[in-house]
């Protein structure tokens, strides 16, 4: 079992077990409905938020802004990320020492903050760049890395990140320059576990390790269900089949997919928070109880001998 509110380090801040994404959620609900829900992970005692400059084209944090003043600034930790973004209903992509200096002044606007616990330059990969992936790196690090790091001698950011997908981009980063942690979406979890050379590299040097999405966008929390999603597509046969393999030892130790889901990154030391999108009351709820839920050892261990997750890969409580 894991606490949700117990804190780790991360970098110069502090993050609870469980923190709070600001994506879906932030693009659907009014801000009445994000105030309630930032209410409810506030009086459950979370307090880790996440946030983009891409995420509803700024809305999201503006939102948060809203919900989160008043609240005392030294009690929770806010991070955001840099070089994606929306302007004019189009996705600008902008590494540049101006572009992510102007996108981080532009956030700590929308949030009404003094100071953004770890910004994060945001989605440095090749599936979202292609051909122009290697200038685009090399950018991040020459010029939007620098901006941040000046920004952190302002004292207008406390921490260097970078928020991605792909693990082998985190790793190259990490061996670039030094990071205070990295967002690491949907690429550690009860599907994928090739991550593990970065999470070990990341413990050795003691780089948090902020884990997003830790039921690849559905599949992992509803079970192997007709219309399952899978990274925000239809899961396709092969993931749904896998799946269902786990749903049997879970209902054989009768535990539920989604707690055992929840729990597994928190196996690895490196990983400080997993950071999950909330749309109710009643999923923070469950989402609190799995994570609290004790999950017998046999469980990890049946995983492994099917051959369901890697047999290196650390698992709670062991």
């Amino acid at each position: 079992m894991i606490e949700p509110t117990e804190r780790r380090p991360a970098g110069p801040a502090s993050v609870s077990r469980l923190g709070i994404g600001g994506g879906s959620l932030f693009s659907a609900a009014g801000d009445d409905g994000v105030a309630a829900m930032v209410d409810a992970c506030w009086n459950a005692g979370l307090r880790y938020f996440d946030t983009a400059a891409l995420y509803a084209g700024g809305t999201s944090e503006i939102r948060y802004g809203r919900a989160l003043a008043g609240r005392p600034r030294g009690d929770f930790t806010l991070t955001t990320k840099a070089g994606r973004s929306v302007v004019e209903g189009e996705i600008r992509v902008d590494y540049s020492y101006d572009g992510i200096r102007r996108s981080i002044e532009g956030s700590l606007e929308r949030l009404q903050l003094d100071t953004i616990d770890i910004a994060m330059l945001h989605d440095i990969e090749p599936k979202y760049h292609g051909d122009r992936f290697e200038a685009l790196f090399a950018q991040a690090i020459d010029e939007g890395y620098r901006a941040i790091d000046d920004l952190r001698a302002a004292g207008a950011v406390r921490g260097i990140g970078a928020g991605v997908m792909d693990w082998r981009t985190c790793l190259r980063l990490a061996e670039a320059a030094p990071f205070d942690g990295f967002m690491l979406a949907g690429d550690y979890t009860l599907l994928h576990q090739d991550s593990l050379p970065l999470l070990d590299h990341c413990h050795r040097y003691g780089i948090a390790v902020l884990l997003a999405s830790p039921f690849n966008t559905g599949v992992l929390a509803t079970g192997a269900v007709p219309g399952a999603r899978y990274m925000y597509a239809e899961a396709p046969p092969d993931v749904l089949a896998r799946v269902s393999a786990m749903e049997e030892v879970c209902r054989e130790h009768d535990v539920p997919l989604a707690a055992v889901a929840l729990q597994f990154p928190y196996g690895h030391p490196a990983v400080g928070s997993v950071v999950i999108g909330i749309q109710s009351p009643q999923e923070l709820a469950d989402n609190m109880a799995h994570l609290r839920r004790p999950i017998p050892p046999a469980v990890w261990a049946a995983l492994k001998h099917r051959g369901l997750i890697a047999e290196a890969a650390p698992v709670p409580n062991a």
